[in-house]
This record gives C-alpha cells, sequence and structure tokens, in this order.
C-alpha cells in the first residue's frame, strides 16, 4: 500500500504521520489514545493499571504507525504529568492544612465567638437578614477580610453545598498535642481509620460533651478535618484538641509510658459494666466496616463489649463511642 500524510490530534497535539495505514485506521488509533489519555488527565487518582493501559495503547499505534519515537516521547511527558499531578495533590493536601473552609451561619459565628482565627469571610451578596449582619459584625471586629459575593460563587466555595449564605476561610485546625492538664485524669478517644465525616464531626462532639481531653485520628486512611466534620461536630472542633499521628500504635505505646490504660470497643470483648473505666484512660473505636485494627487491638489493655438485645449486632461507631464515653463518665462520677 502507498504511504500516505495523515494529520491527527492526541491529546492537544497535532501530528502529521506518514504511514501504510488507512486514514481510517489511523484516526480510530488516534481517538482511543486520546480518550484514555483524557481520563489519566483529568482523573484524581493516578493509578498504574491506567498508566500500564494507555502506554499499551501507544505501543501498539506505535506498531501499526510506524510512530516509536512520537509514542517514546508521549509516554515521557505522561510520565511528566503523573509527577505534577502527584505534586499538585500533595500540595492540595498541605493547603488544606493551612486553610479551611467553614460553611453556614451558625457554624461561621461560633468559630468566631470560640476565638478561632478567621481570615476572610464570604457573604452572599444583598443578604441584609440578622445573623449575616451579626457575622459581618463580628468579622470587622476581628479585623477579617470580608468579600460580598454571588450565590454561585459561594457554591463553589463551599464542600457541602449547605452554605447558608456566608463562607469562612480559617486557619486550619492545628492538630493539638494532647492535653493531658486539667485537674483530672486523663481521658481520650482514639479513631482507628475513622472514613464517614459524619461519625468523625459527632465523635468530636460527644468527646467535647463527655469531658474527653482530645481526640487522636491517623494521618493515612481516614478521614480528615473537613468542613463536614466542622457542621456535624456542632462546633466542638473549635474547642476539643485534635491530635492528627503517623502511628496511631506507635502513639498508644508512648502514652502508656505516661500511664494511660487502653479500651477499645468490639462485641466479643467483656461486657463494659465489668470493667474499671476509671483513671487515666484511651477509649479506642474502630473503623466503620472492620473495627479496630489487630495491631491496635493487640495494644489495648481491655476489649469492651456493648450489651445487645436486638436481631443485629453492631452499633454506628459514632454511636458505640458516646455509650462507652459515657460509661467512663458515669464511672468515674461513681468514684467521687
Amino acid at each position: 500500500m502507498e504511504k500516505a500524510s495523515v494529520s491527527v490530534k492526541i491529546y492537544n497535539s497535532t501530528y502529521a504521520l506518514t504511514t501504510s495505514a488507512s486514514e481510517e485506521q489511523v484516526l480510530k488509533i488516534a481517538a482511543e489514545v486520546d480518550r484514555r489519555m483524557q481520563e489519566l488527565a483529568e482523573s484524581k487518582k493516578l493509578l498504574q493499571t491506567d498508566k500500564i493501559a494507555i502506554w499499551t495503547a501507544l505501543d501498539l499505534a506505535a506498531d501499526r504507525l510506524e510512530l516509536q519515537e512520537k509514542c517514546v516521547a508521549l509516554k515521557q511527558e505522561m510520565q511528566q504529568q503523573s509527577v505534577a499531578a502527584e505534586q499538585k495533590m500533595q500540595e492540595n493536601r498541605e493547603q488544606r492544612t493551612e486553610t479551611f473552609v467553614i460553611a453556614g451561619r451558625k457554624a461561621v459565628l461560633e468559630a468566631f465567638r470560640s476565638g478561632r482565627t478567621i481570615d476572610k469571610i464570604y457573604v452572599l451578596d444583598g443578604c441584609q437578614d440578622g445573623p449575616v449582619r451579626t457575622i459581618v459584625r463580628e468579622a470587622k471586629k476581628h479585623g477579617s477580610l470580608i468579600n460580598f459575593v454571588t450565590k454561585e460563587r459561594l457554591s463553589q466555595l463551599s464542600e457541602t453545598g449547605k452554605h447558608q449564605g456566608v463562607i469562612a476561610h480559617a486557619a486550619a485546625y492545628e492538630y493539638s498535642k494532647l492535653a493531658e492538664e486539667r485537674g483530672e485524669a486523663p481521658f481520650l478517644i482514639l479513631l482507628d481509620n475513622i472514613e464517614d465525616p459524619h461519625n468523625l464531626g459527632a465523635i468530636i462532639r460527644t468527646a467535647n460533651l463527655a469531658g474527653a481531653h482530645g481526640v487522636i485520628i491517623p494521618k493515612r486512611r481516614a478521614v480528615g478535618l473537613t468542613a463536614t466534620v466542622a457542621k456535624t461536630s456542632a462546633g466542638a472542633l473549635n474547642y476539643t484538641p485534635v491530635a492528627k499521628v503517623m502511628n496511631l500504635v506507635k502513639t498508644m505505646e508512648e502514652l502508656k509510658e505516661k500511664g494511660l490504660w487502653f479500651v477499645c470497643a468490639d462485641m466479643d470483648g467483656e461486657q463494659m459494666y465489668d470493667l474499671n473505666l476509671t483513671g487515666p484512660i484511651g477509649l479506642v473505636i474502630g473503623n466503620e466496616g472492620e473495627g479496630v485494627g489487630r495491631l491496635v487491638k493487640e495494644n489495648c489493655d481491655f476489649v469492651a463489649g456493648i450489651p445487645m438485645k436486638g436481631q443485629i449486632n453492631s452499633l454506628n461507631a459514632s454511636v458505640a463511642a458516646g455509650v462507652l464515653a459515657y460509661e467512663i463518665v458515669r464511672q468515674r462520677i461513681s468514684q467521687k
């Protein structure tokens, strides 16, 4: 077959190809390569399987279209994009530890009243009702930057979509050092890979009301301190210290050296009413689906079971945390 010149566009780059394949074949393969590359570029997770699939497609295109050099260049470009995308995601993660979005009138007002540093607020342009005016006054009093924006802009800024006409940007919650001095025996709540932001927010709320001195969460494989967590905590996140650690087991070992005992929730554990949960204690709550991890459980001094009388055998993670937290409170009050 006589060679022909064909122009094709692959991932925003146009190539003039000289090939013996038909124009239809060239365009078909080019379209498939372009589609897969676009999927990779738009994907928030750059999976290795995606890269392999696209590289394989490029190799096939090279064999069919005699474009080995161009395909090698494209593969190198993709690798560079992959590295750049990973760096971008890391920057985004770091940004989330520097700036925190608070949405909703009550949440924003509570953040101001708790003494939280609010860098700027976004207010729905033209909104003049009482709560919004109060927030604007607080912002002026604290020297926060005030931006009046459209409803569309607020929706873009909000993670939940429930902004009620007000969004604040605050310095992110500093993952506090563990609180150990309040004239009481330390009481901490440790969460082993909780993934649901509503559960995390509810547990932080319970921790605050039960008098826990802090909450410890892992840095990886668990939900972080998002806007949903802040909203679900009903303001408790402004008052309850939260520590984020790399290794939960190592943290438990360090706290044991300081005198803490640990109890974890498990349906096969000893009934909680039969355990002595007074004194310095850390309550460990496990993942919604898998419960407490093996290594974490092995490092606990007690395994507490909650009495179950129904046909199902497990509680929601935040409910289990509430039940056990208040058993600890009950025993502490009874001890006085």
